[in-house]
């Protein structure tokens, strides 16, 4: 009877994820497949046939990529320094973590634009002390969407790992030690194994992310193309949505192909769970 009343419970819930979540999905996903009157899969065939297409595709997912292995290593350390500390200083620390996301990503792009331009804070600074003798061109590149990127989703694999590691017996290490391993030795194979599930978590959440963030790049990366931002030309400019349904859907698919690997991944790092 108890479990009857806790399933009923996940009715309300289910019901709005279904009508505003699973069915636009799925309403989306079959109209790729049904296309002026016929079922076809052409749309798919004509993107991964063009060049172009194919040039937004690759720039999406290096940029992506990138993004969440910069996160990872930045991200473990800090985490890892930040759980170690008082109850007190964790609290301020994390507050110092969390305190990007209270800004928006929009104001956050445009300060990069003042950073990284051409006559901007980085150029500036670096032609004053004579390491560079022409202005470096990063804005409107990959770069600078890897660089905003990484400042967007930074506190989110921060805040996943310090929730794991806080939980990580200290003991561990100092038994890894007084069994002859050397401190790094006992990082390496006690902190970093028992970690992977919040890397994994949060590599998730970066990579998602970044493959889906529009504000971003189109603020930083100029005209270059990425995924989200195509999705968006061909939907409200070019009013052309059965391609951006396509594009719509390789998204997802993508998605779910790299969770699935990541954690293929986390299996092999963790086989233990």
């Amino acid at each position: 009877m108890k479990k009857s009343y806790l399933a009923i419970l996940l009715v309300p819930g289910l019901l709005f994820l279904a009508a505003f979540m699973v069915i636009p999905i799925l309403l989306t996903v079959g109209s790729t497949f049904y296309h002026e009157g016929r079922l076809t899969a052409e749309g798919y065939f004509h993107f991964f046939k063009d060049p172009y297409f194919l040039k937004i595709l690759w720039t999406t997912l290096r940029v992506s990529l990138v993004t969440t292995v910069l996160c990872m290593v930045l991200g473990f350390p800090t985490a890892y320094y930040i759980s170690r500390r008082s109850p007190r200083q964790k609290a301020l620390l994390l507050a110092l973590a969390i305190f990007p996301l209270l800004t928006s990503s929009v104001v956050r792009s445009f300060s990069w634009t003042i950073i990284l331009g051409k006559k901007g804070l980085l150029n500036n600074t670096l032609l004053s002390i004579g390491l560079i003798q022409e202005p470096l061109n990063i804005l409107y590149t990959p770069t600078a969407m890897m660089i905003g990127l990484v400042h967007l989703f930074l506190p989110l694999i921060i805040i996943t790992l310090v929730g794991v590691m806080e939980n990580i017996d200290p003991d561990l290490l100092k038994a890894a030690e007084s069994l002859g391993a050397s401190r790094f030795s006992a990082f390496c194979k006690v902190i970093i194994p028992l970690s992977v599930p919040g890397l994994i978590i949060g590599g998730i959440l970066v990579f998602v992310g970044s493959l889906t963030a529009y504000t971003t790049p189109a603020l930083l990366g100029g005209k270059q193309r990425v995924i989200s931002t195509f999705l968006y030309q061909n939907a409200i400019t070019l009013n052309d949505w059965y391609l951006a349904s396509v594009v719509a859907t390789i998204m997802m698919a993508i998605t779910f192909i790299i969770i699935a690997l990541m954690n293929k991944l986390a299996n092999k790092l963790n086989p233990k769970g």
